[in-house]
């Protein structure tokens, strides 16, 4: 799904935009996020890593903010309306479901959700949940942010130097 989510994108954007841009509209997206933009612009779009890294990084910030303070009030907005009730209690549910260690650790555990690059987690269902438990803005964001940059790290070595080598320096 994921493969033929970006390919989607990729085919959508490649004639009206530049690479750069498509690997920082990919970073923005829930799901593909930083992780997803990494490996498309290495191995796929050839994006120079000088390029790549900043752009991954400000498109996964820029929803966060967003999801921190907004999410909370649009949620219960949206819980009282037939229509969209069910898709945020699943929603919310399916987050909660992987709450633990956030609620736990709270700080370093968002940290590590953010910054683990597995299936589910990453900087947008990190301040989901992070908003869902009431942690505050002062605290989740650097969390969120950190663990972003964990993330790069992992996600840099496995797109260029595990996959896409060839891109490293130019």
């Amino acid at each position: 799904m994921t493969e033929s989510l970006v390919q989607s994108i990729i085919d959508v954007l490649g004639g009206s935009v530049g690479k750069e841009a498509i690997v920082f509209i990919i970073s923005m997206i829930p799901i593909l996020e930083l992780r997803g933009a990494l490996l498309v612009a290495g191995p796929l779009l050839g994006v120079p890593v000088a390029k790549a890294i900043p752009l991954c990084i400000i498109g996964n910030i820029i929803p966060v903010p967003f999801i921190l303070l907004l999410i909370t009030p649009v949620f219960k907005w949206m819980k009282g309306t037939k229509l969209f009730k069910p898709m945020v209690d699943k929603l919310e549910s399916k987050a909660m479901s992987k709450s633990d260690k956030i609620e736990k650790y709270e700080f370093w555990g968002l940290v590590l959700f953010v910054g683990i690059p597995l299936p589910g987690t990453g900087a947008w269902t990190g301040s989901l949940i992070a908003a869902l438990l009431g942690v505050k803005f002062k605290k989740a964001f650097p969390a969120v942010i950190l663990g972003i940059c964990m993330a790069t790290v992992i996600m840099w070595f496995i797109s260029y130097v595990l996959l896409g080598g060839v891109h490293v320096l130019g």
